[in-house]
């Protein structure tokens, strides 16, 4: 078996590829895994290990077409993760989100058609579907993308789905709600607050911090898109939930008390344009029909997250002196809730 894994150099895609190295998922022990990423502020080639056996990584970006048609012959599936994922940073500027979440989608399709790869797993996010008030979506619910970078996703999965629909290819989508975990960019909420925290800096929180999101740890994510990989179905959406349900404020309360500080160092500051009230999956056709289950409890996995941060000042440092895009740098932004 033999993957290509696009923007896996990332929080996500990276966690994926290093448990696929580690013998984590059934069946692909001895997968041989190819990553391309452009390596852009939110690439990390240290999030991947150096060197492995079964691991090839190419700098490379997704709206290169003539690059993925050299690299896919001999691949058997490819999982997409690369995405523009920020909102504050789409709404800076959509451009590059457009242009990386259409587009290079688009591009990777088309090369994945014109060399026979026909298996694809496309991963998106609730943020598609918008806000919503009371209930939980459903796959079938109407799209209603309300920033810039969501509707750059909802965009990448229609092009997803017109490429099973006229061609024919095996291509399935995940849409999930908001991840975290280690090695997670500094310019997302839980990360983001427990950093200042350690630094001593205040935490911005935007308006009354009322906003509502599900929370699902990375590796139960990775499993899900594991699980679709292989038992998924063609022309398919699956959503991916994490069942935790909770305000900005209440995960603000919990990062104070795992980081020792007090609510002094909570500043609210002006709420983002267009800001989601509430996101909310339901989830039961992924466990119901393949068997998934979340299996790490949230306030387990938020204090090893904070634990994660605590010892790897090495690895999230740099990337709060530099690097950080042309959108005003990491701490710029006040939340970074619902982005993937």
């Amino acid at each position: 078996m033999r993957l290509l894994v696009t923007g896996a150099a990332g929080f996500i895609g990276s966690h994926y590829v290093r448990t696929l190295l580690a013998g984590g998922y059934a069946g692909y022990e001895d997968a041989r895994v190819t990553v391309v990423d452009k390596l852009t502020y939110a690439g990390n080639r240290a999030n991947l290990p150096a060197a492995h056996s079964r691991l090839d990584f190419v700098r490379g970006d997704v709206c290169d077409t003539a690059l993925l048609r050299e690299l896919l012959p001999g691949h058997d599936a490819v999982v997409h993760f690369a995405a523009e994922s920020h909102v504050d940073r789409s709404i800076a500027g959509a451009a590059a989100f457009t242009t990386t979440n259409v587009g290079g989608t688009q591009s990777l399709l088309e090369a994945c058609l014109a060399s026979g790869v026909e298996r694809v797993v496309h991963v998106s996010t609730d943020e598609v579907y918008g806000s919503i008030a009371t209930g939980s979506w459903t796959e079938d619910w109407p799209l209603a993308p309300n920033s810039p970078y969501a509707a750059s996703k909802a965009g990448s999965d229609l092009m997803a789905r017109s490429y099973w629909r006229t061609h024919g290819m095996d291509v399935s989508i995940t849409r999930c709600s908001n991840n975290y975990g280690p090695y997670q960019h500094v310019e997302k909420l839980i990360p983001r607050f427990v950093t200042n925290l350690f630094e001593g800096r205040p935490v911005p929180l935007y308006g009354q911090g009322a906003n509502v999101r599900e929370w699902l740890h990375v590796d139960d994510h990775c499993r899900a898109v594991q699980l679709v990989l292989t038992s998924g179905r063609a022309g398919e959406v699956y959503n991916v939930g994490g069942g935790n349900e909770l305000t900005n404020r209440e995960v603000t309360q919990r990062l104070l008390e795992l980081c020792g500080a007090g609510p002094e160092m909570v500043r609210h500051v002006a709420d983002r344009k267009g800001h989601d009230l509430r996101y909310a999956l339901d989830d039961s056709k992924i466990r119901e029909q393949l068997g998934y289950a979340p299996q790490v409890p949230f306030e387990r996995g938020l204090a090893e997250t904070v634990g994660w941060y605590r010892d790897r000042p090495d690895w999230w440092k740099p990337l709060l002196e530099g690097g950080a895009g042309d959108a005003g740098g990491p701490r710029a932004f006040a939340d970074g809730a619902g982005a993937v």
